[in-house]
């Protein structure tokens, strides 16, 4: 591997984050922590975590083994939203289907998608996220995933360790990555419009697509039905651009703007005919 393979490598892994949600057992984060770190990967997220400073129980420094670093840089927020903000791609791994998701994934497959992503477009960054270690993921949080991964395993039993999850899934990205150098095309930086919508920048537009939806009365608020999932699913599917989120957000926008002028017309009308005749 020359210099320039090198860097590239390193600049791909250094923009994966392997995100645990609400993990309850400080050994599990520490392992977690060794098992990214052995692939070349040091970026670690907590989302709720059981106890403060997980990262730094007596258990998860134990269970690193001396992936020390990857433990003192660990990322803590309190909402999975938090986490994911700014990754062009989110990958979910769950055990089971879930639904409004429309396929799931193998290993490979998700390791595939995340280096098509990294290596089209510089700067762009992916994440894999793992449910809590007794119940996995909530199906909530599943839709927030663009994409889900199951590990594939026996059909009576498919329970892997929250930490053996993240070093297969870890270990097939490192294969795909590493070994897809030398053979794409170099990482381009794209003007900042033709780059993946990122996760906040969709969930933003998916809630401004709901307010003007309720305007107009085409959504009730009070029996939202399956609307807003499927919805979710449709533009997860087209992979939107930053320039389609700021298109169909004006969109939205102007929807919002002449729902309020003609209510505002009607009201005027109503008040003029309802004053007593002079």
């Amino acid at each position: 591997m020359d210099a320039n393979e090198a860097n590239r490598d390193g600049s791909m892994l250094e923009r994966v984050d392997f995100v645990l949600v609400r993990p309850s057992h400080p050994g599990n984060v520490g392992a977690a922590a060794r098992a990214i770190r052995v692939m070349g990967f040091g970026r670690l997220v907590l989302v709720d975590p059981r106890m403060p400073h997980m990262n730094l129980h007596p258990d998860a420094v134990a269970l690193a083994s001396g992936a020390d670093d990857v433990l003192a840089s660990v990322r803590t927020v309190t909402e999975l939203d938090a986490a994911l903000a700014g990754h062009a791609l989110v990958i979910g791994l769950s055990a089971s289907e879930r639904e409004f998701v429309d396929s799931v994934a193998s290993p490979e497959a998700a390791a595939i998608a995340v280096r098509d992503v990294l290596d089209a477009y510089r700067g762009a960054s992916a994440a894999l996220v793992f449910g809590t270690e007794r119940t996995g993921l909530t199906i909530a949080e599943a839709q927030r995933c663009g994409l889900l991964c199951r590990i594939p395993g026996a059909d009576d039993y498919r329970s892997l360790n929250l930490a053996q999850a993240v070093q297969v899934m870890a270990y097939v990205l490192r294969g795909v990555l590493v070994g897809a150098l030398g053979h794409e095309h170099p990482a381009r930086s794209p003007h900042a419009d033709d780059m993946p919508a990122t996760h906040d920048q969709t969930e933003g537009m998916l809630a401004h697509l709901e307010r003007a939806l309720i305007t107009i009365g085409f959504l009730d608020p009070g029996q939202p039905k399956r609307l807003m999932p499927r919805l979710r699913r449709l533009f997860f599917r087209a992979r939107p651009r930053r320039e389609d989120i700021d298109i169909l957000r004006g969109i939205c926008t102007r929807i919002e703007r002449l729902a309020t002028d003609r209510r505002d017309e009607s009201r005027a009308v109503a008040a003029t005919f309802s004053r007593d005749p002079k």
